[in-house]
């Protein structure tokens, strides 16, 4: 089946967590503003679009201490939280919309999707990426992907 990419917005990092250590026996992002694709990893996959829509330098990127750092996990890595950086989110909430074909071309090209991605929509991807990004920063949240295996 491969695995599952949650990507969503909470108040914290404290909140991210709940949105996947669930007690109420509600499947992971209930009650969350996201959404779900398969192959659209938030640390390798994600990176190219990343550094095109903030213009930040990879390795600038990768040092992010919010870069797919660890915020929450399930079990022994069932499910686990990671945080997007703060300055992708915030580059993505104030992108020109137009522009995301663009960026999607570009990030289509970089090489890192693998033969399980699902390249039918990157741009819509994107779409829904600054989409869900601007519902953030307006709430003054940050965002966060939960994977599943």
């Amino acid at each position: 089946m491969g695995a599952l990419f949650g990507y969503y917005a909470a108040a914290d990092d404290e909140d991210a967590v709940r949105a996947v250590v669930r007690e109420d026996g509600q499947p992971m992002g209930t009650g969350y503003d996201s959404f779900v694709v398969k192959g659209v990893d938030p640390v390798v996959e994600l990176l190219p679009a990343e550094v095109l829509i903030t213009g930040r330098d990879p390795g600038v990127i990768e040092a992010d201490p919010r870069h797919g750092h660890l915020v929450g996990m399930v079990g022994s890595g069932e499910v686990v939280s990671l945080s997007l950086t703060d300055s992708f989110c915030d580059s993505l909430a104030h992108f020109d919309q137009e522009q995301l074909g663009e960026v999607a071309r570009g990030w289509s090209a970089s090489g890192v999707f693998n033969a399980q991605s699902d390249l039918s929509g990157p741009t819509g991807f994107l779409e829904d990426l600054a989409a869900l990004a601007q519902r953030a920063a307006a709430r003054g949240h940050r965002m966060y992907c939960w994977i599943s295996m």
